[in-house]
Order: C-alpha cells, then sequence, then structure tokens
C-alpha cells in the first residue's frame, strides 16, 4: 500500500465524527428547531441514537454541549503557556495563546455564527459562556503574575494585560459573528492583539540585581576622637 494512501486512511479515521460530535450536531439541529429550552437531553441522545449514559460521559449538562470545544482550548492554552520561555516576551506570550483560542472559532464559521445566535437568546447560556471566558482570563492573569512578580505593580499589571488581551479578542471575534463569519477573523484578532502587545510590551519582569552582600562596619571610638581618626578607622576596616 502507497505511503499516501496510507495517509489518506489515516485522515479518513480522523475525520469520521466521534459520538462527541454526533450529540453536539443532534444538540444544535434540535435547538435551532424548538429553541434551548424546549429541548431536553432526552430528545438530544433520542436524535443522536444514543443512551442518557452516553450524552453524560462526554458532558456534564445540557450548556455544555454548546460549547463542546472550551475545556479542550483551555487545557491547550495553559500548557502552551507552562512551555513558554522564560526570556520571551510575556505579554507577546498570552497574545499567543488567545490566538490557541481563536482557531476553535475560526474553523468552523457556520457552526461558531450558530453558536453565537443562539446564546445571545438564552441568558442561562450567556451566563456559561461568561464563566468560561473568566476561566480564560485567569490563566492568562496567572502566567503573567509569574512572570512579573519581581515587580512591585505585578499582580494589578498581570490583571490589566489578561483583561486587554481578552477584551482585544472578544470584541474582534463578537464583531466577525455579527457580519455572519464574514472577512479573515484570524487576521482581524492578530490586529488587535498586535495592538495590546504595542501597549504592553517592553513591561517585562525586570532582571533580579545581582546579590551584593551587605557589609557591616562598627568602629568603636572614645568620647573627644577626632572625625578624621574614626573616618580613617572606617575606611582601614573597608580596605581589609
Amino acid at each position: 500500500m502507497s505511503e499516501v494512501r496510507k495517509q489518506d486512511q489515516a485522515a479518513a479515521v480522523v475525520e469520521k465524527p466521534t459520538m462527541r460530535d454526533a450529540l453536539v450536531t443532534a444538540a444544535f439541529r434540535l435547538f435551532m428547531e424548538r429553541g434551548f429550552e424546549q429541548t431536553t437531553i432526552d430528545d438530544i441522545v433520542a436524535e443522536a441514537g444514543v443512551g442518557r449514559r452516553s450524552f453524560f460521559r462526554h458532558f456534564p449538562s445540557k450548556e455544555d454541549v454548546v460549547f463542546p470545544d472550551h475545556d479542550g482550548c483551555l487545557a491547550e492554552m495553559t500548557a502552551f503557556l507552562q512551555g513558554a520561555d522564560d526570556a520571551g516576551d510575556p505579554v507577546e506570550q498570552v497574545c499567543d495563546a488567545a490566538r490557541l483560542v481563536l482557531r476553535a472559532y475560526a474553523v468552523n464559521p457556520a457552526f461558531s455564527v450558530q453558536r453565537y445566535l443562539l446564546t445571545k437568546k438564552v441568558p442561562n447560556l450567556r451566563a456559561h459562556e461568561l464563566s468560561v471566558v473568566w476561566r480564560y482570563e485567569r490563566a492568562l492573569a496567572a502566567h503573567l503574575r509569574a512572570r512579573y512578580a519581581a515587580r512591585a505593580d505585578g499582580a494589578l499589571r498581570a490583571d490589566v494585560i489578561a483583561a486587554a488581551v481578552v477584551a482585544a479578542h472578544n470584541h474582534t471575534l463578537r464583531t466577525w459573528l455579527r457580519s455572519g463569519g464574514e472577512g479573515d477573523v484570524t487576521e482581524a484578532v492578530g490586529q488587535a492583539l498586535s495592538f495590546v502587545a504595542e501597549t504592553w510590551s517592553g513591561s517585562q519582569a525586570p532582571s533580579a540585581p545581582e546579590s551584593q552582600d551587605d557589609e557591616v562596619v562598627v568602629v568603636v571610638a572614645k568620647r573627644g576622637t577626632p572625625m578624621w581618626r574614626v573616618v580613617r578607622g572606617v575606611e582601614a576596616a573597608l580596605e581589609a
């Protein structure tokens, strides 16, 4: 068997929908037809042709099926930051981490737009989405706090930059979603994150000062000893 054919077969295996994919597809089909609140988990598993146990093996709740990619994105982003070079610019690093999250939206624009429209209609989904965004922001802030630990304003700087990265990412992403997924969202978000990087880069944690052993010199002199003799005694002790 040729190597090309082997690769094609491997790709076909990877692209084959999983049970998780089937549940997501079935759920969104019903959400669009009936509405989120009117669709039950029993409806979803019946549509997908699986049992309830299979659903809960993949998703803790009905809300989670709407955001099937976020746990994986958070894990990937966290691993990326943990492996980041200590000598690199921390602001650039958190911007690159945000680009990893964007890929989950850009890879399937139709699904991303569909989810956006659904989330706008359902307050519970909006609240769930905000909790997910908060987890992303905390992961970015944790990385920056570690890098800025030597600064007096390190914690404040970390939280402000993390919030700026999330705001730039989400502002541009939502503009793209409102347009129906038209245009190059990767380029647009890249420009927004570049703005954040240009604003905050160069604010890296200062390198630790070289350690110096502080010396304490004690000179004992009789009352009335001339000052020049005291100074000479200090100089002699320092030169020793």
